[in-house]
C-alpha cells in the first residue's frame, strides 16, 4: 500500500513538471547531434547542454566517459552516466535506463512542412523536430522520473543509472559497445535494464528479443559491351538478376522456420539497394551491385547464410563462365557490410519484465504483450553479457521521418512508469 501511495505522489510531481519537461526537450532538439559518419560533429554540444541542465540536480554521481574519435568535435564521443542511489546503495539492485544522444540526419528538407528539423515547435500536444521521439522523448522522461523523486526526497528501492550514450544510430562503436569493452567494471550480472527506444502507440509491447541482422552486398563483375553485341561481353546485370533470384529463393526455402515470439515470425531477406554504372540504355554493364537486408531468427547462424550465398555464387559463375584474353568472368563477391549476430533473448519471466508488466497494470490498467522485433537496439549488447534487458516505450513511431514528433502525454506517462519501476 505504501508503494502505491509513493507511486501516486511521484506521478503527481511528474505532472507538475510538464512544462519544464517540454522546455528541456525543446532545448535538446535544437542541437544537431549527428554522427561523423554522416559528416557532422557528433554529440559533444548536446552532451554539454545536458550536463548544464542537470548540474544542480542532486545526483549522487555523474560520470562522463569520452570515447576518442578524431572526426568528432573535440575528438570525443561523450557518454554520460548519472546515478541516483537506492535506499541501500550497497545492497540494492540497479536499474539502468539507457537513451541515446545522437539523432539521424534530417533527410529531404522539403518534406519538413511543420518546422525545420532543428527548430522545434510545440503544437497540438506534440513537440516537432528531429530527434524528438528518437530518442529525446524517452531521454527527458527518464530525467524527470528521477527529478520527481528528488523533489519529494524519495529514495528508490533500486539504484537508478541514467545512461545517455553516443552513436546508437550508427552501430554504438563509440557508445554502449565502447563502454562495455573499455569499462566492463561498470556492469553487473544482476543489473536490470530498460531501453526506451521502441514500442507501440499504447505502450503495451515489451520487446525481449531481436533478430540478427545482416546487410549482405553482392558484387558481380562481367564485361561491359554495347547492348547490340552481347556476345562480345558479359552482361553483369543479367548474371546478377539470375543470382539474386536464386539466392532469394534459397534463403526463403532453407531458413523458413517460424518463431511466434517475433513479428513477422519468420526470417526476412529483402533485396534493397541496387547499383550499376551503365548510364545509357544501350550499354550492357560490366558491374552490378545488390544489397540484401536480412533479419534472421536467433536459431540460425549468419555465417551459414553467408556460406550459402558464396556457394551459390560459385554455381552461377560456372553457369556464365566466359574467358576474355585469359581473364575468366564473371566474378561474384559476397560481403557483410554490416552484421549483428542475434543475442540470447531476455527471459519473459525475468524480474525486469515482471516489474514492467506490474507497472503497466497498476498505472494504466493494461496487460502488456511480450515479443521480439526484427530491428536492433542496444539492449542486445546487455543480453550478450547475460544481463536481462527490455525495450519499451509509448511511441507514435515517427522516428527517422520528416515532421518527426514526440507526443507530450507519452513523455509524461512514460516517466511515471519509469519511476514506478524503481519503487514497486
Amino acid at each position: 500500500m505504501v508503494e502505491v501511495e509513493t507511486v501516486e505522489r511521484v506521478s503527481k510531481e511528474i505532472e507538475s513538471l510538464r512544462d519544464e519537461m517540454v522546455n528541456t526537450l525543446v532545448e535538446l532538439i535544437k542541437i544537431p547531434a549527428i554522427s561523423p559518419d554522416y559528416g557532422y560533429e557528433g554529440e559533444y554540444d548536446k552532451a554539454q547542454k545536458l550536463l548544464e541542465i542537470i548540474k544542480d540536480w542532486p545526483f549522487d554521481k555523474v560520470e562522463v566517459y569520452n570515447a576518442p574519435d578524431e572526426r568528432a568535435k573535440n575528438s570525443v564521443r561523450p557518454n554520460i552516466l548519472a546515478y541516483y542511489h537506492g535506499e541501500n546503495k550497497e545492497e540494492s539492485k540497479r536499474l539502468w535506463i539507457l537513451t541515446h544522444l545522437d539523432v539521424v540526419p534530417p533527410g529531404d528538407l522539403s518534406k519538413w512542412t511543420v518546422t525545420e528539423p532543428f527548430k522545434p515547435v510545440v503544437k497540438d500536444g506534440k513537440v516537432y523536430g528531429r530527434g524528438s521521439e528518437d530518442n529525446g522523448q524517452s531521454l527527458v522522461a527518464s530525467l524527470y522520473a528521477v527529478k520527481a523523486m528528488m523533489n519529494l526526497g524519495i529514495r528508490p528501492k533500486r539504484t537508478i543509472i541514467l545512461a545517455f550514450v553516443s552513436d546508437e544510430e550508427t552501430g554504438s562503436e563509440y557508445g554502449i559497445k565502447w563502454l562495455m569493452r573499455e569499462h566492463p567494471e561498470l556492469f553487473r550480472k544482476n543489473d536490470l535494464v530498460l531501453v526506451p527506444d521502441g514500442g507501440n502507440e499504447d505502450g503495451t509491447f515489451i520487446e525481449v528479443a531481436e533478430k540478427g541482422s545482416l546487410w549482405m552486398k553482392l558484387t558481380v563483375e562481367g564485361k561491359q559491351v554495347h547492348a547490340s553485341m552481347p556476345d562480345k561481353g558479359l552482361n553483369a546485370h543479367r548474371v546478377a538478376l539470375d543470382y539474386a533470384y536464386h539466392l532469394d529463393k534459397l534463403l526463403h526455402e532453407k531458413y523458413n522456420e517460424k518463431d511466434e515470439l517475433f513479428e513477422p515470425p519468420e526470417s526476412t531477406f529483402e533485396p534493397t539497394m541496387v547499383r550499376n554504372p551503365a548510364d545509357s540504355p544501350n550499354i550492357a554493364p560490366g558491374e552490378h551491385e545488390l544489397v540484401f537486408d536480412c533479419r534472421i531468427l536467433p536459431k540460425y547462424r549468419i555465417d551459414d547464410i553467408l556460406e550459402d550465398a558464396r556457394r551459390l555464387a560459385e554455381e552461377i559463375k560456372e553457369k556464365y563462365r566466359k574467358e576474355f584474353n585469359g581473364e575468366v568472368l564473371p566474378e561474384i563477391k559476397v560481403e557483410a557490410i554490416k552484421r549483428s549476430d542475434p543475442a540470447p533473448p531476455t527471459d519473459p519471466n525475468s524480474e525486469i519484465v515482471k516489474l514492467l508488466q506490474e507497472a503497466l497494470r497498476k498505472l494504466r490498467g493494461k496487460e502488456a504483450k511480450i515479443g521480439g522485433i526484427g530491428g536492433g537496439t542496444f539492449a542486445a549488447h546487455f543480453r550478450r553479457l547475460g544481463i536481462p534487458a527490455v525495450v519499451w516505450a509509448t511511441l507514435d513511431e515517427t522516428a527517422h521521418q520528416p515532421n518527426e514528433y514526440a507526443k507530450i502525454d507519452n513523455m509524461i506517462e512514460d516517466a511515471k512508469i519509469m519511476a514506478a519501476l524503481t519503487i514497486l
